[in-house]
């Protein structure tokens, strides 16, 4: 076991500490005087963030079931969730972890709080949220979140790499557009973070729905094509070994369907890969998935049925996943 180095309050820290593995102590390559950590979070709508906050509608949203609300008040969760809410009551603001999302509504941007996902307003939570606790947590320089995500989109052809062959993806280049004005606006958008120097520190993908429900190709080609993406992704930035994550299509637990399963042994495959594995890693989050019945909106199984908790905990997984990389990684910077 490696030493824990934490920034951490009392209650947060226990939880982290006991029930997951200790950050180790020697992750931190960064400079915290000079430098902000920059991760990219990519994906489709999962990603974009369905997670329900606070809505609570009984014919809409099951009397508020599986909320982040009914979570974080109930005294078993204290634990794992304390540290979203301030004493009074109020969502945690963070003043270390920051976010960017262009949505379709408009650029969100600021701490870290919730309410970084797609819908106007601050009613519901991404990946982003509890993976910005622990990163934050587990380094000491300023971080920031450039999340780049669309509903109803593929990997076979939305977002095509160039080097997997045919036309490329709209949105393979339209995340690159975004993820490069972000690392152009850090000074604009967090005027707090001027004069440091921004260093790409890691690159996560959680994504899949569409190909598992697409053409028959789109199946059979997806970790060749994930392969692609993370290795195109890496030559764009000049970062060959940037950490790469990648969160399952967990959806629906183990209960699916073929096409589902062919798309988790893909994403598994693709990280497997010998030019990749050593600075990537595939999160599992099948054990994630909560029943509809306990979740805010009951016939949303491609969103995890809305729960907050399971987006909570997939946060945490790809963040403490990034963390193991970054032991190795070198933060290389901003190109």
């Amino acid at each position: 076991m490696f030493e824990s180095n934490l920034k951490l309050g009392s209650v947060h820290a226990v939880w982290l500490t006991t029930i997951f593995l200790a950050i180790p102590a020697d992750l931190q390559a960064q400079n915290p005087q000079t430098d902000v950590l920059v991760f990219i979070l990519a994906g489709q709508s999962n990603m974009e963030g369905q997670g329900v906050v606070d809505l609570d509608h009984p014919m809409y949203y099951n009397s508020g079931r599986g909320t982040l609300l009914k979570l974080a008040n109930d005294p078993k969760n204290r634990a794992k969730m304390g540290h979203v809410r301030t004493p009074a009551g109020d969502w945690v603001v963070r003043d270390d972890v920051y976010c960017r999302f262009v949505t379709r509504n408009g650029l969100k941007k600021g701490p870290l709080s919730i309410g970084f996902a797609g819908y106007p307003g601050k009613h519901h939570i991404g990946p982003e949220f509890q993976f910005g606790h622990v990163i934050g947590d587990a380094v000491d320089a300023p971080v920031v979140l450039i999340k780049t995500a669309w509903g109803g989109k593929s990997l076979f052809k939305d977002f095509r790499p160039p080097s997997a062959g045919g036309e490329t993806g709209p949105y393979y280049r339209q995340m690159l557009e975004e993820v490069k004005t972000g690392l152009d606006s850090l000074e604009v958008d967090f005027p707090e973070l001027k004069g440091r120097n921004a260093r790409l520190a890691g690159f996560v993908w959680f994504q899949g729905w569409n190909d598992a429900f697409g053409p028959e190709k789109a199946r059979s080609e997806y970790a060749k094509n994930l392969v692609c993406l993370i290795r195109d992704v890496r030559e764009e930035f000049k970062s060959p070994h940037l950490p790469v994550v990648v969160g399952e299509l967990g959806n629906g637990g183990l209960k699916v369907g073929a096409n589902i399963v062919a798309i988790r042994e893909a994403q598994r495959a693709a990280v497997a890969t010998e030019s990749i594995k050593d600075n990537a890693i595939f999160v599992s989050t099948t054990a994630f998935a909560r029943a509809a019945e306990d979740s805010p909106n009951k016939t949303h199984g491609h969103h995890w049925f809305g729960n907050a908790e399971s987006y909570f905990l997939i946060g945490d997984a790809l963040g403490r996943a990034m963390v193991e990389l970054m032991k190795d990684a070198s933060g290389p910077a901003k190109p």
